[in-house]
């Protein structure tokens, strides 16, 4: 199963996002959205595919956090 995670973006260049996920900064492909820094967006697979409001973001990094404390 593949899930899609919320991050941060830090950096826009040529259809490219620097994304922060808790620490980890992964290059993200945004040919599907036209994202700022400073916005959250949901990633899968390398792609940004929705740019998300903070709360919603924060509430899905929330509910990993509690999914990774469970095992």
């Amino acid at each position: 199963m593949c899930i899609a995670i919320p991050g941060r973006v830090m950096e826009l260049s040529e259809g490219r996002a620097k994304v922060d996920f808790n620490g980890n900064v992964v290059d993200v492909n945004t040919g599907l959205v036209e994202p700022e820094v400073g916005q959250y967006v949901l990633v899968h697979a390398g792609c940004a595919i929705e740019v998300m409001e903070y709360d919603k973001a924060q509430e899905l990094m929330e509910l990993f956090t509690e999914l990774e404390e469970l095992q």
